[in-house]
Protein backbone atom coordinates (compact mmCIF):
# COMPACT_ATOMS: atom_id res chain seq x y z
CA UNK A 1 0.00 0.00 0.00
CA UNK A 2 2.85 2.39 0.90
CA UNK A 3 4.56 1.75 -2.46
CA UNK A 4 1.33 2.55 -4.31
CA UNK A 5 0.97 5.85 -2.44
CA UNK A 6 4.58 6.80 -3.08
CA UNK A 7 4.26 6.02 -6.80
CA UNK A 8 1.06 8.06 -7.02
CA UNK A 9 2.70 11.03 -5.32
CA UNK A 10 5.74 10.94 -7.63
CA UNK A 11 3.52 10.85 -10.74
CA UNK A 12 1.54 13.83 -9.39
CA UNK A 13 4.68 15.87 -8.66
CA UNK A 14 6.27 15.09 -12.03
CA UNK A 15 3.10 16.14 -13.77
CA UNK A 16 2.92 19.40 -11.82
CA UNK A 17 6.55 20.25 -12.45
CA UNK A 18 6.21 19.41 -16.09
CA UNK A 19 3.20 21.67 -16.47
CA UNK A 20 5.00 24.52 -14.71
CA UNK A 21 7.99 24.14 -16.98
CA UNK A 22 5.75 24.16 -20.03
CA UNK A 23 4.00 27.33 -18.85
CA UNK A 24 7.03 29.35 -17.71
CA UNK A 25 10.04 27.55 -19.05
CA UNK A 26 11.69 27.90 -15.62
CA UNK A 27 11.95 25.58 -12.56
CA UNK A 28 9.37 26.18 -9.80
CA UNK A 29 10.65 28.97 -7.48
CA UNK A 30 8.89 30.45 -4.45
CA UNK A 31 9.83 33.49 -2.36
CA UNK A 32 9.91 33.77 1.42
CA UNK A 33 10.96 36.16 4.21
CA UNK A 34 14.22 35.42 6.01
CA UNK A 35 12.60 36.39 9.32
CA UNK A 36 9.18 34.87 8.71
CA UNK A 37 9.52 31.61 6.77
CA UNK A 38 5.79 30.98 6.99
CA UNK A 39 5.35 33.65 4.29
CA UNK A 40 5.43 32.01 0.82
CA UNK A 41 4.77 33.82 -2.47
CA UNK A 42 5.14 32.89 -6.12
CA UNK A 43 6.66 36.26 -7.07
CA UNK A 44 9.16 38.73 -5.55
CA UNK A 45 7.84 41.43 -3.19
CA UNK A 46 7.77 42.55 0.43
CA UNK A 47 7.00 40.59 3.56
CA UNK A 48 3.53 41.57 4.78
CA UNK A 49 4.78 41.35 8.41
CA UNK A 50 8.13 43.14 8.52
CA UNK A 51 8.22 44.61 4.95
CA UNK A 52 11.63 43.13 4.20
CA UNK A 53 12.38 42.06 0.63
CA UNK A 54 11.47 38.44 -0.04
CA UNK A 55 14.24 36.06 -1.02
CA UNK A 56 13.96 33.08 -3.40
CA UNK A 57 13.82 29.54 -2.09
CA UNK A 58 15.86 26.80 -3.74
CA UNK A 59 14.02 25.14 -6.66
CA UNK A 60 12.32 21.84 -5.89
CA UNK A 61 14.44 18.90 -7.01
CA UNK A 62 12.60 15.67 -7.64
CA UNK A 63 15.71 13.60 -6.94
CA UNK A 64 16.05 14.91 -3.38
CA UNK A 65 12.34 14.43 -2.77
CA UNK A 66 12.47 10.84 -3.98
CA UNK A 67 15.52 10.16 -1.83
CA UNK A 68 13.78 11.54 1.27
CA UNK A 69 10.66 9.49 0.61
CA UNK A 70 12.63 6.34 -0.02
CA UNK A 71 14.50 6.81 3.27
CA UNK A 72 11.33 7.27 5.29
CA UNK A 73 9.12 4.82 3.38
CA UNK A 74 9.64 2.06 5.93
CA UNK A 75 8.94 4.18 9.01
CA UNK A 76 6.38 6.83 8.05
CA UNK A 77 3.23 7.07 6.04
CA UNK A 78 2.23 9.88 3.65
CA UNK A 79 0.26 11.44 6.48
CA UNK A 80 3.38 11.43 8.67
CA UNK A 81 5.40 13.13 5.91
CA UNK A 82 2.80 15.85 5.50
CA UNK A 83 2.71 16.47 9.26
CA UNK A 84 6.49 16.75 9.62
CA UNK A 85 6.63 19.14 6.67
CA UNK A 86 4.06 21.46 8.23
CA UNK A 87 5.91 21.52 11.58
CA UNK A 88 9.26 22.63 10.14
CA UNK A 89 10.32 26.00 11.57
CA UNK A 90 7.42 26.10 14.08
CA UNK A 91 7.12 25.45 17.80
CA UNK A 92 6.21 22.11 19.16
CA UNK A 93 2.89 22.70 20.98
CA UNK A 94 4.25 20.93 24.03
CA UNK A 95 7.33 23.16 24.20
CA UNK A 96 5.56 26.45 24.96
CA UNK A 97 8.80 28.36 25.68
CA UNK A 98 10.89 26.87 22.88
CA UNK A 99 11.57 28.14 19.39
CA UNK A 100 13.22 26.51 16.39
CA UNK A 101 14.71 28.51 13.51
CA UNK A 102 16.23 27.71 10.17
CA UNK A 103 19.92 28.22 9.39
CA UNK A 104 18.99 31.15 7.17
CA UNK A 105 17.02 32.85 9.94
CA UNK A 106 19.90 32.43 12.39
CA UNK A 107 22.37 33.96 9.94
CA UNK A 108 20.07 36.83 9.00
CA UNK A 109 19.31 37.73 12.62
CA UNK A 110 23.02 37.44 13.53
CA UNK A 111 22.18 35.16 16.45
CA UNK A 112 25.33 34.29 18.36
CA UNK A 113 25.67 32.01 21.37
CA UNK A 114 28.33 31.59 24.03
CA UNK A 115 29.05 29.01 26.71
CA UNK A 116 28.62 30.57 30.14
CA UNK A 117 31.36 30.52 32.75
CA UNK A 118 32.30 32.44 35.89
CA UNK A 119 34.30 35.63 35.50
CA UNK A 120 35.99 38.08 37.85
CA UNK A 121 33.23 40.64 38.28
CA UNK A 122 33.27 43.99 40.05
CA UNK A 123 29.80 45.45 39.78
CA UNK A 124 28.35 48.72 40.93
CA UNK A 125 24.98 49.57 42.40
CA UNK A 126 23.21 52.68 41.15
CA UNK A 127 21.24 54.30 43.97
CA UNK A 128 18.92 57.27 43.61
CA UNK A 129 19.23 60.06 46.15
CA UNK A 130 18.54 63.70 46.97
CA UNK A 131 20.90 66.57 47.75
CA UNK A 132 20.36 67.88 51.30
CA UNK A 133 22.07 70.28 53.69
CA UNK A 134 25.10 68.97 55.53
CA UNK A 135 23.83 69.06 59.10
CA UNK A 136 27.40 69.33 60.38
CA UNK A 137 27.59 72.75 58.71
CA UNK A 138 24.37 74.10 60.27
CA UNK A 139 24.69 77.03 62.68
CA UNK A 140 21.70 77.66 64.98
CA UNK A 141 21.48 81.25 66.19
CA UNK A 142 19.78 81.36 69.61
CA UNK A 143 18.87 84.16 72.01
CA UNK A 144 21.37 84.33 74.88
CA UNK A 145 19.18 86.61 76.97
CA UNK A 146 15.49 87.49 77.01
CA UNK A 147 14.26 90.69 75.40
CA UNK A 148 12.35 92.31 72.52
CA UNK A 149 13.57 92.18 68.90
CA UNK A 150 13.74 95.81 67.75
CA UNK A 151 15.11 95.20 64.26
CA UNK A 152 15.87 92.26 61.94
CA UNK A 153 18.59 92.79 59.35
CA UNK A 154 17.60 89.64 57.37
CA UNK A 155 13.93 88.88 56.87
CA UNK A 156 13.79 86.37 53.99
CA UNK A 157 14.40 82.67 53.74
CA UNK A 158 17.37 81.87 51.54
CA UNK A 159 19.23 85.12 52.25
CA UNK A 160 22.97 84.68 52.50
CA UNK A 161 24.55 85.87 55.76
CA UNK A 162 28.28 86.56 55.91
CA UNK A 163 30.30 85.83 59.01
CA UNK A 164 30.34 88.92 61.27
CA UNK A 165 27.23 90.48 59.68
CA UNK A 166 24.59 92.14 61.91
CA UNK A 167 21.59 89.86 62.57
CA UNK A 168 19.20 91.69 64.92
CA UNK A 169 18.92 94.42 67.54
CA UNK A 170 17.59 93.49 70.99
CA UNK A 171 16.25 95.50 73.90
CA UNK A 172 16.89 93.60 77.13
CA UNK A 173 16.48 94.87 80.70
CA UNK A 174 18.74 92.13 82.05
CA UNK A 175 21.48 92.89 79.56
CA UNK A 176 21.28 96.62 80.20
CA UNK A 177 21.59 96.03 83.94
CA UNK A 178 24.66 93.86 83.33
CA UNK A 179 26.18 96.65 81.23
CA UNK A 180 25.65 99.17 84.02
CA UNK A 181 27.13 96.76 86.57
CA UNK A 182 30.24 96.32 84.43
CA UNK A 183 30.72 100.09 84.01
CA UNK A 184 30.25 100.66 87.76
CA UNK A 185 32.85 98.04 88.64
CA UNK A 186 35.30 99.60 86.21
CA UNK A 187 34.82 102.98 87.88
CA UNK A 188 35.22 101.56 91.38
CA UNK A 189 38.39 99.74 90.41
CA UNK A 190 39.91 102.93 89.05
CA UNK A 191 39.16 104.92 92.24
CA UNK A 192 40.38 102.32 94.74
CA UNK A 193 44.00 101.30 94.50
CA UNK A 194 43.89 98.80 97.29
CA UNK A 195 41.45 97.44 99.80
CA UNK A 196 39.68 94.39 101.01
CA UNK A 197 37.64 93.97 97.82
CA UNK A 198 39.48 92.66 94.74
CA UNK A 199 37.74 94.59 91.93
CA UNK A 200 39.81 92.86 89.26
CA UNK A 201 37.98 89.57 89.89
CA UNK A 202 34.63 91.35 89.95
CA UNK A 203 35.33 93.15 86.67
CA UNK A 204 36.42 89.91 85.01
CA UNK A 205 33.23 88.15 86.18
CA UNK A 206 31.01 90.99 84.89
CA UNK A 207 32.85 90.99 81.57
CA UNK A 208 32.48 87.22 81.24
CA UNK A 209 28.73 87.51 81.83
CA UNK A 210 28.36 90.03 78.98
CA UNK A 211 30.27 87.72 76.62
CA UNK A 212 28.09 84.76 77.59
CA UNK A 213 24.98 86.78 76.83
CA UNK A 214 26.13 87.33 73.26
CA UNK A 215 28.08 90.57 73.20
CA UNK A 216 31.36 90.67 71.28
CA UNK A 217 34.75 91.55 72.79
CA UNK A 218 34.69 94.81 70.84
CA UNK A 219 31.30 95.76 72.28
CA UNK A 220 32.52 95.05 75.83
CA UNK A 221 35.66 97.15 75.29
CA UNK A 222 33.50 100.02 74.06
CA UNK A 223 31.69 100.07 77.41
CA UNK A 224 34.93 101.04 79.17
CA UNK A 225 35.15 104.13 76.97
CA UNK A 226 31.49 105.16 76.92
CA UNK A 227 29.95 105.48 80.35
CA UNK A 228 26.46 105.81 78.83
CA UNK A 229 25.88 102.60 76.83
CA UNK A 230 23.05 102.14 74.35
CA UNK A 231 19.92 100.41 75.58
CA UNK A 232 19.78 98.54 72.23
CA UNK A 233 22.30 95.74 71.68
CA UNK A 234 23.24 94.51 68.21
CA UNK A 235 24.00 90.81 67.78
CA UNK A 236 26.34 89.53 65.03
CA UNK A 237 26.64 86.28 63.10
CA UNK A 238 29.42 83.93 64.14
CA UNK A 239 29.19 81.87 60.92
CA UNK A 240 28.28 82.29 57.27
CA UNK A 241 25.48 80.52 55.45
CA UNK A 242 22.02 80.68 53.93
CA UNK A 243 18.97 81.22 56.11
CA UNK A 244 16.91 78.03 55.85
CA UNK A 245 14.85 78.68 58.96
CA UNK A 246 13.66 82.01 60.42
CA UNK A 247 11.71 81.84 63.68
CA UNK A 248 11.14 85.47 64.74
CA UNK A 249 9.74 88.76 63.49
CA UNK A 250 10.41 92.34 64.47
CA UNK A 251 8.74 93.30 67.76
CA UNK A 252 8.62 89.73 69.04
CA UNK A 253 9.81 88.84 72.51
CA UNK A 254 12.37 86.07 72.89
CA UNK A 255 13.48 84.07 75.89
CA UNK A 256 16.87 82.68 76.73
CA UNK A 257 17.71 79.71 74.51
CA UNK A 258 14.99 80.41 71.93
CA UNK A 259 15.98 79.68 68.32
CA UNK A 260 16.22 82.82 66.18
CA UNK A 261 17.31 81.36 62.82
CA UNK A 262 19.29 78.55 61.17
CA UNK A 263 22.24 79.23 58.88
CA UNK A 264 23.30 76.50 56.43
CA UNK A 265 26.81 76.54 55.03
CA UNK A 266 26.70 74.84 51.60
CA UNK A 267 30.43 74.56 50.93
CA UNK A 268 29.73 70.83 51.23
CA UNK A 269 26.41 69.00 51.04
CA UNK A 270 25.00 65.57 51.68
CA UNK A 271 23.37 63.22 49.21
CA UNK A 272 20.94 61.02 51.10
CA UNK A 273 20.16 57.70 49.47
CA UNK A 274 18.82 54.29 50.43
CA UNK A 275 20.13 50.78 49.78
CA UNK A 276 18.27 47.50 50.11
CA UNK A 277 19.52 44.98 52.64
CA UNK A 278 20.49 42.62 49.80
CA UNK A 279 22.81 45.31 48.36
CA UNK A 280 24.67 46.01 51.57
CA UNK A 281 26.77 42.82 51.57
CA UNK A 282 28.79 43.89 48.54
CA UNK A 283 29.04 47.50 49.73
CA UNK A 284 30.50 46.90 53.19
CA UNK A 285 34.02 48.01 52.23
CA UNK A 286 32.90 50.85 49.94
CA UNK A 287 33.96 54.31 51.06
CA UNK A 288 34.52 56.37 47.95
CA UNK A 289 31.57 56.68 45.56
CA UNK A 290 30.71 58.62 42.42
CA UNK A 291 27.73 61.00 42.46
CA UNK A 292 26.04 62.05 39.22
CA UNK A 293 23.87 65.21 39.15
CA UNK A 294 21.38 65.15 36.22
CA UNK A 295 20.42 68.84 36.71
CA UNK A 296 24.06 69.87 36.06
CA UNK A 297 24.45 68.02 32.77
CA UNK A 298 25.12 64.66 34.48
CA UNK A 299 28.23 66.08 36.12
CA UNK A 300 30.07 63.50 38.22
CA UNK A 301 31.52 64.41 41.61
CA UNK A 302 33.55 62.11 43.84
CA UNK A 303 32.05 61.67 47.29
CA UNK A 304 32.52 59.74 50.49
CA UNK A 305 30.03 57.72 52.51
CA UNK A 306 29.99 59.63 55.78
CA UNK A 307 27.16 57.82 57.53
CA UNK A 308 25.31 54.50 57.23
CA UNK A 309 22.33 53.90 59.48
CA UNK A 310 22.96 51.09 61.99
CA UNK A 311 19.43 49.75 61.50
CA UNK A 312 17.21 48.70 58.59
CA UNK A 313 13.78 50.24 58.18
CA UNK A 314 11.24 47.56 59.16
CA UNK A 315 8.60 48.61 56.60
CA UNK A 316 10.78 49.29 53.55
CA UNK A 317 13.80 47.03 54.35
CA UNK A 318 16.20 49.77 53.27
CA UNK A 319 19.24 51.34 54.89
CA UNK A 320 19.92 55.10 54.92
CA UNK A 321 23.26 56.28 53.52
CA UNK A 322 24.68 59.81 53.57
CA UNK A 323 27.35 60.80 51.06
CA UNK A 324 29.38 63.97 51.56
CA UNK A 325 30.41 65.88 48.42
CA UNK A 326 32.12 69.21 47.83
CA UNK A 327 29.97 72.09 46.55
CA UNK A 328 32.41 74.51 44.97
CA UNK A 329 30.59 77.56 43.67
CA UNK A 330 27.40 76.56 45.51
CA UNK A 331 25.97 75.06 42.31
CA UNK A 332 24.45 72.11 44.15
CA UNK A 333 21.08 73.02 45.61
CA UNK A 334 19.30 71.00 48.30
CA UNK A 335 16.41 69.15 46.69
CA UNK A 336 18.27 68.22 43.49
CA UNK A 337 18.09 64.56 42.48
CA UNK A 338 21.30 62.52 42.25
CA UNK A 339 22.53 59.07 41.22
CA UNK A 340 25.08 57.39 43.47
CA UNK A 341 27.38 54.73 41.97
CA UNK A 342 28.75 52.37 44.61
CA UNK A 343 31.33 49.76 43.56
CA UNK A 344 30.85 46.29 45.02
CA UNK A 345 33.56 43.87 46.09
CA UNK A 346 35.15 41.86 43.27
CA UNK A 347 33.98 38.22 43.04
CA UNK A 348 33.69 35.23 40.69
CA UNK A 349 30.15 35.23 39.27
CA UNK A 350 28.19 34.35 36.15
CA UNK A 351 27.80 37.46 34.00
CA UNK A 352 26.17 38.17 30.64
CA UNK A 353 26.18 41.08 28.20
CA UNK A 354 23.25 43.43 28.83
CA UNK A 355 21.82 42.80 25.34
CA UNK A 356 21.45 39.09 26.13
CA UNK A 357 18.82 39.81 28.80
CA UNK A 358 15.17 40.37 27.91
CA UNK A 359 13.82 42.87 30.42
CA UNK A 360 10.06 43.04 30.63
CA UNK A 361 7.52 44.17 33.22
CA UNK A 362 7.84 40.73 34.79
CA UNK A 363 10.86 38.56 35.53
CA UNK A 364 13.83 39.06 33.16
CA UNK A 365 14.86 36.04 31.07
CA UNK A 366 17.39 34.82 28.51
CA UNK A 367 17.35 32.43 25.55
CA UNK A 368 19.33 29.22 26.05
CA UNK A 369 20.28 26.90 23.20
CA UNK A 370 18.77 23.45 23.74
CA UNK A 371 19.60 21.74 20.47
CA UNK A 372 20.40 22.22 16.82
CA UNK A 373 18.76 25.59 15.97
CA UNK A 374 16.47 25.25 19.03
CA UNK A 375 16.26 27.82 21.83
CA UNK A 376 14.33 27.99 25.08
CA UNK A 377 13.45 30.81 27.51
CA UNK A 378 14.85 30.74 31.04
CA UNK A 379 13.92 33.16 33.79
CA UNK A 380 16.83 34.69 35.72
CA UNK A 381 17.55 36.83 38.76
CA UNK A 382 19.98 39.64 38.02
CA UNK A 383 22.41 41.37 40.38
CA UNK A 384 24.77 44.29 39.94
CA UNK A 385 26.00 45.76 36.67
CA UNK A 386 29.48 46.73 35.51
CA UNK A 387 29.80 48.42 32.15
CA UNK A 388 27.98 46.21 29.66
CA UNK A 389 28.00 43.15 31.94
CA UNK A 390 25.17 42.08 34.25
CA UNK A 391 25.58 39.62 37.12
CA UNK A 392 23.26 36.59 36.99
CA UNK A 393 22.45 35.33 40.47
CA UNK A 394 19.97 32.58 39.59
CA UNK A 395 18.37 30.87 36.60
CA UNK A 396 21.33 29.63 34.55
CA UNK A 397 24.53 27.80 35.40
CA UNK A 398 28.01 27.32 34.03
CA UNK A 399 28.22 25.51 30.68
CA UNK A 400 24.75 26.71 29.60
CA UNK A 401 24.88 27.96 26.00
CA UNK A 402 23.14 31.36 25.99
CA UNK A 403 22.19 33.66 23.12
CA UNK A 404 24.42 36.73 23.59
CA UNK A 405 23.57 38.52 20.33
CA UNK A 406 20.19 38.74 18.58
CA UNK A 407 18.18 37.83 21.68
CA UNK A 408 15.58 40.53 21.06
CA UNK A 409 15.12 39.47 17.43
CA UNK A 410 14.69 35.90 18.63
CA UNK A 411 12.14 37.12 21.17
CA UNK A 412 10.27 39.13 18.52
CA UNK A 413 10.00 36.05 16.31
CA UNK A 414 8.61 34.07 19.23
CA UNK A 415 5.98 36.72 19.95
CA UNK A 416 4.98 36.91 16.28
CA UNK A 417 4.44 33.15 16.18
CA UNK A 418 2.67 32.83 19.50
CA UNK A 419 1.19 36.27 20.05
CA UNK A 420 1.89 36.19 23.80
CA UNK A 421 4.83 36.07 26.19
CA UNK A 422 4.36 32.74 27.92
CA UNK A 423 6.97 33.64 30.55
CA UNK A 424 4.81 36.38 32.01
CA UNK A 425 3.60 35.47 35.48
CA UNK A 426 5.56 32.24 35.60
CA UNK A 427 7.74 31.25 38.52
CA UNK A 428 11.29 30.04 38.02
Amino acid sequence: MKNVLITFLLIFMLASCGSKKKESGQPLVQYTCSMHPQVLKDAPGECPICHMDLIPLQPIHIDSTMKMMETDSDSSSLMDLDSSSNDMGHNDPGMVNELTLTDLQIRTANILVDTIGKVNFKSSNVLTGTVTFNENNIEIVSARVKGRVEHLYYKNMGDFVAKGARLFDLYSEELNSAKQEYILLLQQRSTQNSGVINFNHLVDAARHKLLLWGMTSGQVRALSVNSKPSFITTFYSKASGYINQLNIIEGAYVIEGQSIMRLANTSSVWVETQAYASQLAGMNNAKKVMVQIPALGNRKIEGEIEFASPEINIQTRVNLLRVKISNAGNELKPGMSANVYVNNNSSQVIALPAEAIIRTTGQPYVWVKTGNNSFKMKQIVIGGESGNKVEIKQGISSLDVVVVSGAYLLNSEYLLRNGVNSMAGMNM
